[in-house]
């Protein structure tokens, strides 16, 4: 049984204080700046490319001793600069330390106490500003970046996506501002280097446990999966956000990172080549996808559909190049062009038979997203799991000579996939299962759970009325990370799980779950009543609370009965606690014996079987189930709960 034990919070903290003492770290260079005047200008003056632009800056942080969060590199891990001999590092922690510091009255680190929750708000921060003077035909601001976080993988998509912001003040333009977070640049495809690319930054740490999902002790011994940390691609190979200006005036230009809903694990921000240009320039990213038409899985003969968006974020138009295609994508192997399908936005598509591959030429236009699409057919004679992949290349002018000398890739951002990833979907020709499981672990609490195999539905459950519980359970609810809960009154009706087995095309041999029954303060009972397809009952099965004791809070234990259609109802008989079932997990599996009887098991938390009994079928074999009706014939004033978990089929 899959029973996810929940870890004390406050053991925890005290296991992650400890998990780094003995971590290995490289430090990185410190470079020391000639003659500055205060610390701010030594951290602008090592990202500007031109020094004369420079007129003043301002540097502050949350650290109380100051200067802590930002410092001058050489370089970080295997990370170098992009212009000159130096960058400046921008952190939520101590910068160029480990991003999971062992000293609790650092910044930034784990339960840090260094701001004591400063302005309510527990967030670590520095911001650099630097003024510059533009200079003359110069009307673009770039720069470029890289993001790292120790915040990834777990939080991800949460409240705590740390951030990194640029705003840009220009007298004559305004204000522009853009916005890195954790998500977005995942989301954007960008979020694509993990602990393994980031050796000696601090952030190669991975997972004892091997779950990075989890909050987890760590340590820098690489594991897959394990990876607990992440960063953006290079800053050698992207820019930031373009920022207007005008020639001659005095810009406000602004860097700051921020932890965002706590100040637990910490961020980082590589900062270098602020420079200006006089022209826009094209800045290209593409994105591929693929949807099956026939809808369901991908099987032989189903048309697939393929959406390539190659968007020009940057200023400047890409200019077609007539000596070289712009885009070019192969026809992956295993399938067949759908003739005539290629279509585009603008520009001129077409399909070169010659070397089969779809093709695209025009100009890329400047913050307009072009969208190519095409079909192809999955060869009749594919395999099972024959894997379909293919990849398109878009050729640009990265540095504005005029020729397509740049390649950038297309990749799915729906998979999680980045470049160079190639664009994949599997064949499937179904193959019934021998066995299917709900462990709801994939359905939201509160709510009803349902079940899917390969896309076929198979099971479903009805939803409560407010008089029961009848919902998927969160994990604070029997160390389990999900469950399904049960609460039932006779005045709460009947409820329902259904069963779609022909979807499966099979039929049910057995029928298993894991419960946990409680004792109780009053008289209850829960009905499990199998029927068929024709509404005939097949098997039934009852817990009845009867009082044992004296303790009015505590002395009612259930017992476990199944229906003899010969004896009527039978108590199940265990040995164990005097055949009652006390506060704990056990399983039960009823299974089909041949056309006349059915078996019924009942296992211990061990999954040891502590009580079997066979007894004759009720009106038909239990290979035709289609539903379990829930219901009571009582109502205590304190309905007992019962939780199930990890329900398995078994089909024939």
């Amino acid at each position: 049984m899959k029973i996810k034990f929940l870890t004390n919070l406050v053991i925890l903290f005290i296991i992650i204080f400890s998990l780094l003492i003995n971590i290995n770290y490289i430090q990185p260079e410190t470079i020391k700046a000639k003659a500055p005047n205060n610390y701010s200008e030594i951290l602008a003056r090592a990202i500007i490319a031109n020094q004369s632009t420079y007129v003043s800056s301002s540097y502050s942080e949350t650290s109380k001793d100051g200067d802590l969060q930002g410092i001058v590199l050489s370089s970080f891990g295997d990370f170098t600069p992009t212009n000159g001999s130096t960058f400046v590092l921008l952190s939520t922690g101590i910068a160029g330390a480990n991003p999971v510091t062992t000293n609790q009255e650092n910044p930034g680190n784990e339960r840090g106490t260094w701001f004591k929750n400063r302005y309510s708000k527990p967030f670590d921060s520095a911001v650099l500003e630097i003024k510059l003077q533009v200079p003359p035909f110069m009307n673009y601001l770039h720069y470029d970046y890289q993001f790292f976080s120790a915040e990834y993988p777990e939080y991800v998509d949460s409240i705590y996506n740390d951030k990194f912001e640029v705003t840009v003040y220009s007298p004559s333009r305004g204000t522009s501002k853009f916005v890195y977070d954790i998500y977005e640049c995942y989301k954007g495809g960008n979020f694509e280097l993990d602990s393994h690319d980031l050796i000696g930054t601090g952030f190669d740490i991975f997972a004892q446990s091997g779950n990075p999902g989890d909050v987890d002790i760590v340590d820098t011994t690489p594991r897959n999966p394990g990876a607990d940390a992440g960063a953006t691609v290079p800053a050698i190979t992207q820019s930031g956000e373009i920022h207007p200006i005008s020639p001659g005036e005095i810009i406000t230009v602004t860097f700051s990172i921020i932890d965002v809903g706590d100040n637990q694990f910490d961020s980082a921000v590589l900062i270098d080549n602020l420079n200006f240009s006089g022209f826009a320039k094209a800045d290209i990213i593409a994105r591929k996808s693929v949807k099956d038409l026939n809808g369901g899985l991908c099987e032989p003969n189903d048309q697939l559909e393929y959406t390539i968006t190659i968007s020009n974020i940057g200023s400047a138009n890409q200019k077609d190049d007539t000596e070289k295609n712009e885009f070019e994508d192969i026809i992956p192997e295993n399938t067949t062009y759908v003739e005539g399908s290629a279509t585009a936005t603008y520009g001129t598509v077409e399909y070169d038979d010659v070397n089969n591959m779809i093709i695209w030429n025009g100009n890329i236009l400047a913050q307009i997203s072009l969208v190519i699409k095409f079909k192809v057919s999955v060869d009749p004679d594919c395999k099972h799991e024959t894997v379909i992949s293919n990849q398109g290349m878009i050729f640009w002018d990265d540095n504005g000579d005029g020729n397509n000398n740049a390649i950038k890739y297309t990749h799915d951002p729906s998979t999680g996939a980045h470049e160079p990833a190639q664009t994949i979907i599997s064949v499937n020709i179904f193959e019934p299962p021998s066995n299917v499981t709900e462990d709801f672990s994939d359905d939201t609490p509160g709510y009803t759970a349902t079940q899917t195999y390969l896309l076929r539905k198979w099971f479903n459950t009805t939803s409560s009325d407010g008089l029961s519980s009848f919902e998927v359970a969160s994990a604070k609810y029997y160390d389990t990370i999900r469950s399904f809960k049960t609460k039932i009154r006779s005045i709460t009706g009947n409820l329902y799980w259904y069963y779609y087995l022909s979807n499966l095309e099979r039929d049910i041999k057995s029928w298993e779950i894991w419960f946990n029954c409680g004792n109780a303060s009053d008289d209850a009972d829960l009905y499990l009543t199998f029927k068929n397809t024709a509404q005939q009952e097949i098997a039934k099965i009852k817990f009845e609370y009867t009082q044992k004791g004296s303790n009015d809070l505590t002395d009612w234990l259930a017992q476990m009965y199944y229906y003899n259609p010969s004896t009527g109802w039978t108590r199940f008989t265990s040995g164990i606690y005097g055949n009652y079932l006390y506060d704990g997990w056990y399983k039960l599996k009823i299974e089909r014996k041949d056309s006349n009887n059915i078996n019924y098991y009942l296992y211990n938390s061990t999954n040891t079987i502590v009580g079997f009994k066979t007894a004759p079928k009720l009106n038909d074999t239990f290979s035709t189930l289609e539903k379990v009706v829930w219901s009571s014939t009582k109502n205590p004033v304190v309905c007992p709960i019962f939780f199930w978990d990890e329900h398995k089929i078994e089909l024939i």
